[in-house]
């Protein structure tokens, strides 16, 4: 996407590294709240649309401490592996585009809530208030974990601890769920599933654009650049540039462009996709 590289090159300085640490962060927090706060303390986060309008403004942004799930004997793990899922996607996207992707969803979910809103007050009239964590991080999470089986499909897994799975199959398995759990609910719980995988659809449904840095992808873009230069040797395109995170050079593609870093100790040269999200080398003294 030119717009989001544009964004990168102008903004990437500003993205939040290590996103999933605070947001896993925030998870623990709201399991804290769950075992040692008042019951009635959750019904003062939750994204409702009607009193944020009514000046509880800090709705628009506790409901994130509310957990996905209820705690249970998985919960750790859960927590762990999501944190897993999102570091390897910040790890291969770059941290600003990942930023995008996580503050999509959550600004599409609070969006969403208050399209609802709306549409009931049109409908029904009166106050409308939700009365539940009818919008949460649930499918926000959902669509890291669909992110990492597109990015990452053969990549396997132990399903249960014991059961060898490759992601690509998970994350079919997911889709499905999503699917019947849209049909299954009611034009209210549809609206919610839709919001909070916005940038889900955004990102991979219309643009297609994680394939220009999947692993396999440039994997496969190396292997054949590889291939026509051992076939070719005296026709071969030499590279001038080459990117020291992901490894593309210009050949790649007639649209990256490549940018040394004054701030690395050395020569490291950098596409636009990390030249504002890697991390800096220091030569130790």
């Amino acid at each position: 996407m030119n717009f989001l590289n544009k964004m990168e090159r102008k903004f990437g300085r500003y993205a939040i590294h290590n996103l999933s640490a605070y947001i896993i962060a925030l998870y623990v927090a709201g399991y804290l709240l769950y075992f040692f706060a008042p019951a009635s303390i959750f019904s003062y986060l939750t994204l409702e649309p009607y009193y944020i309008l009514h000046g509880q403004i800090w709705r628009l942004v506790t409901w994130i401490l509310i957990p996905p799930e209820s705690p249970g004997i998985f919960t750790i793990i859960m927590l762990f592996f999501y944190y897993s899922l999102g570091t390897s996607l910040e790890q291969t996207w770059g941290a600003f585009r990942y930023n995008v992707y996580i503050f999509m969803g959550m600004i599409s979910t609070v969006l969403g809530a208050f399209l609802l809103y709306v549409i009931l007050h049109v409908v029904y009239g009166g106050n409308v208030v939700f009365g539940s964590a009818l919008f949460s991080t649930y499918y926000i999470n959902m669509s890291i974990f669909l992110a990492f089986a597109l990015s990452y499909p053969n990549m396997q897994v132990m399903l249960y601890f014991f059961i060898p799975i490759k992601m690509k199959w998970m994350g079919i398995l997911y889709g499905f769920f999503i699917v019947y759990s849209f049909l299954k609910s009611g034009w209210v719980g549809k609206v919610a599933i839709i919001a909070s995988l916005l940038n889900f659809i955004v990102f991979f449904l219309m643009t297609r654009d994680y394939r220009r840095v999947s692993p396999k992808e440039i994997r496969r873009k190396q292997n054949f650049k590889r291939q026509m230069n051992t076939a070719n040797p005296g026709n071969g395109r030499q590279p001038m540039h080459k990117c020291a995170v992901c490894g593309r050079t210009e050949l790649d593609g007639d649209d990256l462009e490549f940018r040394y870093c004054s701030k690395c100790d050395g020569n490291y040269e950098y596409c636009q996709d990390h030249l504002f999200t890697h991390q800096h080398v220091h030569k130790k003294q």
